[in-house]
């Protein structure tokens, strides 16, 4: 890495946002939106976003659900987090659930369009440039910790580790 850039394992490092993703998973499939607004704004990810004061993780992953597609997940599960460090300041920790299920219609709102993706058909080529290294994984049924330094849209640096269960079963570094 170079001198430059922040150190994403410095004990020191502390996000000036945090907020969440959900991926809802069924038959092979997931619920991406197309992302309409706020950080992200044109590109395909999750549903999610800022925890505001007073929230967990899991309340706010519920909340923007709710928001964004007008569904409540079920069977929410924390399978990840993920840490960003921009070059412009940005310091993200971003935790990231995968749901079972849910309730309700999957609805396009002024922030999302939703729509559904067999893994295999993912457009990780319209998504951030994190997603293909640690998204896939996820979808097994791993669980991860990623760190990632952008500059603008682009990686200049990462760490990926891949866990099944408790035990690491790999690990990445560019």
């Amino acid at each position: 890495m170079p001198d430059s850039y922040p150190d994403p394992f410095d004990e020191k490092w502390t996000p000036n946002m945090v907020a969440n993703l959900v991926f809802v998973i069924q038959n092979e499939r997931v619920l991406l939106i197309h992302k309409k607004t706020g950080l992200g704004k044109g590109k395909i990810n999750g549903p999610g976003g800022k925890i505001e004061p007073g929230e967990t993780s899991l309340e706010a992953a519920v909340r923007e659900v709710q928001e964004e597609l007008l569904i409540t997940p079920l069977g929410l599960k924390e399978m990840g987090v993920l840490y960003f460090d921009f070059v412009d300041g940005l310091k993200l920790h971003c935790t990231v659930f995968s749901s079972s299920g849910f309730e309700g219609e999957p609805t396009e709102t002024r922030e999302a369009k939703p729509e559904w993706f067999a893994f295999d058909k993912i457009p990780y080529d319209r998504m951030w440039a994190d997603d293909i290294h640690w998204l896939p994984a996820m979808l097994k049924g791993h669980k991860f910790d990623a760190w990632f330094g952008f500059d603008d849209e682009e990686i200049i640096y990462k760490r990926l580790e891949i866990y099944s269960e408790s035990e690491a079963i790999g690990i990445t570094d560019l």
